[in-house]
């Protein structure tokens, strides 16, 4: 697979957090369906157009592509495929603009995690920058201990350390081609998702509407993860925390506008915290580099 150009790589990065937006929004819109029931459907569809994607593209050279990408995309596969059952979790069990927030840590948790694994360097100014941001999600978490919605801050949580091991996953395997990662995600979330609703009994059958929904939701991350996967191939690493807060600033938007779902005051407050750390950090990269 060709490396974009900058340019190009930065307007995919913009594009995939777009359109990644949206699902706190869809989701709000599944009525019925419980969150495995959701994570069935949503990863059946990841699974199916990336499958259907690489098999256009590649034809006869399938399992030569999935072959290609290894381990790392064995690794990338199951760390997106955490986050996307993750984030349902916790998108069901606490505001969309906390679970965005603190998802938004997710860049500095990949620099701690390409400092242990890679020997990547953390400069000092991103350490300074991570324990800011991480006051922020603490506001945030506190609200959610007497609120009721740790365990929403907790999914969000580890949704962002699923999406940073995404991300060092791809930096590692970045010589390859690492499109089958997103699709194995949706292998291994489906699968996930099949063993739990079969073994608590709930079934497959739920409205038309909620699998309409699901099918959407899966559409988008198909194609966001896939433009995530080939616009971080040709965007530096500070550049593209920078760009991929597109998710984090527009899906709080989209519950305010169509749903009237307003943040809670510590939401507002430790995402503002959380949100200065990372473009401060992502503007001082850029200068040095």
């Amino acid at each position: 697979m060709t490396t974009p150009s900058a340019a190009r790589g930065a307007l995919l990065i913009l594009l995939s957090g777009l359109g990644l937006s949206f699902g706190g929004l869809i989701v709000r819109h599944i009525n019925v369906a419980d969150d495995w029931q959701i994570v069935f459907y949503r990863s059946t569809v990841v699974t199916l157009m990336l499958l259907l994607f690489i098999a256009l593209r590649d034809r006869c050279a399938v399992l030569r592509t999935f072959r290609r990408c290894g381990w790392p995309g064995v690794c990338a596969g199951l760390s997106i495929s955490v986050a996307m059952v993750t984030f349902i979790l916790s998108v069901n069990a606490t505001s969309v603009a906390n679970t965005l927030f603190v998802l938004a840590v997710a860049p500095f948790l990949a620099a701690v995690l390409g400092w242990l694994l890679l020997r990547e360097r953390v400069r000092r100014a991103t350490w300074v920058a991570m324990a800011v941001a991480l006051a922020g999600v603490a506001i945030m978490v506190w609200h959610g201990v007497s609120g009721g919605s740790l365990y929403g801050n907790l999914m969000a949580l580890i949704t962002a350390l699923g999406f940073a091991g995404f991300t060092v996953a791809l930096r590692f395997g970045r010589q390859t081609d690492m499109m089958p990662a997103v699709c194995l995600a949706g292998v291994f979330s489906a699968t996930a998702g099949a063993f739990v609703v079969t073994l608590s009994g709930a079934g497959f059958a739920i409205p038309l509407a909620d699998i309409g929904y699901s099918a959407l939701y899966g559409a988008l991350i198909a194609t966001g993860l896939a433009a995530f996967t080939v616009g971080g191939r040709a965007v530096p690493a500070a550049v593209l925390a920078l760009l991929s807060l597109t998710e984090t600033l527009f899906g709080p938007v989209w519950v305010l506008l169509f749903l009237n779902e307003v943040p809670h005051a510590t939401t507002l407050i430790g995402g503002a915290v959380l949100m200065s750390a990372i473009v401060w950090q992502a503007i001082s990269s850029m200068r040095r580099a």
